[in-house]
Order: C-alpha cells, then structure tokens, then sequence
C-alpha cells in the first residue's frame, strides 16, 4: 500500500492528505468532544491528561527520531551503492581501452547492454518493490562470458584483464546490495509503534483543556500536522527505490556510460 501511494502522489499530494488528514481530524475531533463533555474546556483534568501527554510524547519522540535516522542512513547508503556500482561498471569501461579493439569492444557492448537492462527494466520493477535479479542476469553472465572467452597476451593486458574481473566482483556484490535495497522496509512491530502511536497520540491532545476554543485549535492542529508530516516522512523513506524522494538511475547515465545514451 505505501509504494503504491508514493508511486502514484507527488510528495506533496502526500503532505496535503496525511498532513491536512490528520489536522482535519484533530480539529473536528476537538470540537466534538468539547461539545460533548464541556467541563474538559475548564482544564478539570489537565493535571493527569499533562502528565500522560508529556510521556507519551517522549516516548513516542524517541521511537519516532530512532526510525527517522535509522531510515535516513538506509536511504543515504542505498545512494552511495548505487554511485558505486554505476562507478565500477564505468571503470571496466575504461580497462577494456587497454584490450585489442575487437575485444574493446565486446566488453563495451556487453556493458552497454547491462547498463540499459538496470535502467529501462529493473529500476521501474524497483519502484514497484519487486526487483527480479532475472531481468538483468542474461546481461551479467554475456560480461562474464567476454573476458572468459579471451586470453589476454601483453603483460600490460594481464593487469588490466586482473583488475577488470576484479571490478566485476565489486560490481555484482554491489548490484545485490541494490536489489536487498530495494526490498527495504520498516519491520512489522516499528510499523505497529509509528502508525499506531499515532493513533493513540492524537486523541490525547483533544483532553487536554483551554478555555480559549482557538488556542485550543492551535494546539491540536500543530501536534496533528507534526505527526503527519512525520509519518509522511517514515513512509517516503522506508522505500528508498520508490516515490518523489527515490534514489535515481542518474548515476548509470553520466560520466563514461553516458555514451550508452546517446
């Protein structure tokens, strides 16, 4: 449900209707329950309502902040794996000058061929957090296949064919570091916590009492929008390959691959 909503709405769309969601909840569900129970305008339980809000809030900051930063990291390490395997696939690009033109040339075909299958068929999979290692596996096996098939013969070939089969390692453990990325998501238990303390939350600010009906507004509408930005923010990076905030294919389109685009 949360790649489909951010697949679908922009990030702002998003903000609007959790953000506005929940003020818009709040807000009627203050005026509900201070038409209901008029005492509670009084502030007649604010001593025991002041006490489990502040608890619960901090409480509920620390899962909060924890979650963020832990899903920010993930976000920012998916990034720096994609620049790296985009870099290592470059590098054989430029080992492969050091080979007979033939030769060059099968590995820049092989490469450009990989390069194109990340982009154009698995990243939209993806997207969809459901990444086919199969879809690009023909591409990895026809690379591999290039350098088996040929016997380097200049001492300079030997060093340059070590380091590009080398590089090719770096480049497969980076690719399913990718696909284990893309499949990130918030254990069931943290979702329970962030979305259902949510739930909780909010409802406690409408007991607390003030005797002025906008002040009153005021305070439940900014914890309400705190909250909904907040949870706006968990669900944009719990999936890093997905939504208006995603981790981009560019990396796999400049510098030395972008000849594969022209």
């Amino acid at each position: 449900m949360g790649i489909w909503l951010l697949n679908n709405f922009s990030t702002f769309t998003l903000a609007v209707l959790l953000g506005g969601g929940a003020v818009l909840v709040a807000v009627t569900g203050a005026l509900l329950l201070r038409r209901r129970f008029a005492r509670l305008a009084d502030g007649t339980y604010n001593d025991m309502v002041g006490v489990c809000l502040s608890m619960y809030a901090a409480i509920y900051g620390i899962i909060l902040a924890f979650v963020v930063v832990a899903e920010w990291e993930t976000l920012n390490d998916a990034e720096t794996n994609v620049a790296a395997e985009a870099s290592r696939t470059a590098q054989v690009v430029r080992d492969a000058a050091a080979f007979p033109p033939e030769q060059e040339r099968r590995v820049t075909d092989a490469v450009g061929a990989y390069v194109h299958a990340i982009v154009d068929k698995q990243w939209p999979l993806m997207r969809e957090g459901r990444p086919d290692p199969g879809v690009t596996n023909p591409e990895v096996v026809r690379i591999y296949r290039v350098f088996q098939e040929y016997e380097p013969k200049t001492e300079a070939e030997k060093t340059y064919y070590e380091h590009s089969v080398t590089t090719l390692g770096d480049v497969a453990e980076a690719r399913r570091t990718r696909l284990a990325d893309s499949q990130q998501a918030l254990p069931p238990l943290l979702n329970v916590l962030i979305y259902g303390g949510a739930l909780v939350m909010l409802p406690l600010t409408f007991l607390y009492g003030i005797r002025s009906l906008r002040a009153q507004l005021m305070f439940v509408a900014s914890v309400a929008a705190l909250i909904g930005v907040s949870l706006l923010l968990c669900l944009t990076m719990d999936h890093p390959f997905s939504g208006g905030l995603s981790v981009s294919p560019a990396p796999f389109k400049e510098g030395v691959l972008a000849q594969f685009w022209r």
